[in-house]
């Protein structure tokens, strides 16, 4: 039976990007206990004679060929004309990186 500590709670909330409160810290961590030891109980499942499968369909190969129509396709100076944000040829937007402010 695995017994989570609060630090381990803290990790996983730390790797999640939560930012948890004591009184949250202390409601999680049997929480999360009872969830790793019901995953555990998996590996009492005899699989010997199991064989190993990625898809249970049946289905193969269900990607179609691509093709390329210019039949109701913008051309590139028409996509554009519609904005008044254009750089080079293309749309101006605010970035979208951390640390990137120059653009």
């Amino acid at each position: 039976m695995v017994k989570l500590t609060k630090e381990d709670v803290l990790h996983v909330a730390k790797l999640a990007k939560l930012d948890l409160v004591e009184a949250e810290v202390e409601r999680f961590t049997p929480q999360l206990s009872n969830v790793i030891n019901h995953f555990s109980e998996l590996s009492e499942v005899d699989t010997v004679d199991t064989e190993p499968t990625s898809q249970t369909t049946g289905l193969e190969n269900v990607y179609r060929e691509d093709k390329v129509t210019v039949e109701g396709s913008l051309s590139a100076e028409e996509a554009i004309s519609g904005s008044d944000k254009i750089h080079n040829g293309y749309f101006k937007v605010k970035a979208i990186l951390e640390g990137r402010t120059d653009k």
